[in-house]
């Protein structure tokens, strides 16, 4: 159906009620490939429950991972085909470190719906609570939606998150493992893109890719380990834009600049060159209330 932003913008979805445990959190960080090395103690603490520490990339997925079907692209005034979609943009700000296990209320909306002639860019804003009202994290996030543009909105930014001119401070290398995404769909994302080669292929890929928030969850533990001494509880918010794909079984090239409290990231495959995420990463001492950084598609 075509899209109508005259529904869709400010529209408030359904309230949702979720919980989670320690091993989904394990799961989660194993996923992304937590506990390469089992005999590292910093390893241990993302997969061992009387030590575990919670990535906050975590918030992003807890509220979908009793999901078991296929994801519907299906809002008011919005309906499209799951083959045409694609993950734009992903942000968090963590206002309390995440617990290892914890019951949250989410209360996503849509904020924004953006004609890009050629596609549609659908964005929409998740703040979840505890079960007392007092905020967790709120998350933001944009999926492209490629032959959905034309229906007559405003385009939108399309600014690039930018990176210093000079040599970055870290250059990480994090290889992905070839059944990477068949391991990270246990953790609620089951959209066939990313298993089902034939579902690939009418997607125009040649084999399925990897979840674009598999990839930034890796980006985001890489930097925390490298530039925040492992620290989950120091990161206040994390953004990226999605650049281009990852087929499971290559390396990621992360490439860190640091600024103060800022993290500045650009990722690329080794294989192929192709860069497939830039984005920022700001440390905070304490967690204020806020906004996510705001991250144009």
């Amino acid at each position: 159906m075509p899209i109508d932003p005259s529904v869709a913008i400010g529209a408030e979805l359904p309230d949702v009620t979720f919980s989670w445990s320690a091993g989904d959190v394990a799961l989660y960080h194993l996923a992304l490939g937590a506990g390469a090395d089992p005999l590292d103690p910093g390893e241990l603490g993302y997969v061992l429950e009387d030590r575990l520490r919670v990535l906050p990339t975590f918030g992003v997925v807890a509220p979908g991972l009793r999901t078991f079907e296929p994801p519907a692209v299906r809002f008011p005034g919005i309906e499209i085909d799951l083959a045409r979609v694609l993950h734009g943009t992903q942000a968090i700000t963590v206002h309390r470190p995440i617990p290892p296990a914890g019951t949250g209320v989410a209360r996503p909306r849509v904020t924004d719906v953006w004609d890009k002639e050629k596609a549609a860019v659908i964005v929409q804003e998740t703040v979840v609570t505890d079960s007392a009202g007092d905020p967790l994290w709120t998350a933001r996030s944009s999926i492209f939606a490629r032959g959905e543009g034309g229906f007559g909105g405003e385009r939108g930014p399309s600014e690039r998150p930018e990176v210093p001119d000079r040599e970055p401070d870290h250059v990480l290398d994090v290889p992905t493992l070839p059944q990477q995404a068949l391991l990270y769909r246990l953790c609620g994302d089951r959209n066939p893109l990313h298993a089902d080669p034939d579902f690939a292929g009418t997607a125009g890929f040649s084999r399925p890719i990897l979840h674009g928030l598999c990839t930034w969850g890796m980006v985001c533990k890489a930097v925390v380990d490298a530039t925040l001494d492992a620290d989950v509880t120091r990161v206040g918010d994390y953004a990226a834009r999605f650049a281009g794909v990852v087929f499971p079984g290559e390396t990621l090239r992360i490439q860190v600049w640091s600024e103060g409290n800022r993290r500045a990231v650009a990722a690329s495959t080794v294989e192929r060159g192709a860069e497939v995420l830039r984005g920022r990463l700001v440390a905070a001492s304490s967690h204020p209330n806020g906004h996510p950084l705001p991250l144009d598609s």
